[in-house]
């Protein structure tokens, strides 16, 4: 699979940096574990459709959250958050 193509907002980015400590050039990390999982988020949709990604980036879970424009990955945030982790860890524990 080759791996997408990623754009975001500079001031998004840096306001992210601030707030969460997670570059969004970091956060394409999260799509390189072959572990990953994508899913919907439903509650941040306006007018397209929404998703995270949670990743292993050097051993924690990286959540990221994106939409595809234009075949390309478009990231609006990124943290590490327990809920992500917690998700993490139960899909990939069902998929053993």
């Amino acid at each position: 699979m080759p791996k997408p193509s990623f754009e975001w907002n500079e001031e998004k980015d840096i306001l992210n940096q601030k707030k969460h400590g997670v570059s969004f050039e970091e956060a394409q990390q999260a799509f390189d574990d072959p572990k990953r999982i994508i899913v919907r988020d439903l509650d941040h949709e306006k007018g397209e459709k929404r998703f995270f990604c949670l990743g292993l980036v050097e051993r924690n879970v990286l959540t990221v959250r994106f939409s595809y424009r234009k075949k390309r990955v478009r990231i609006y945030g990124a943290g590490y958050w327990r809920q992500g982790r917690k998700r993490y860890a139960q899909e990939n524990q069902i998929h053993q």
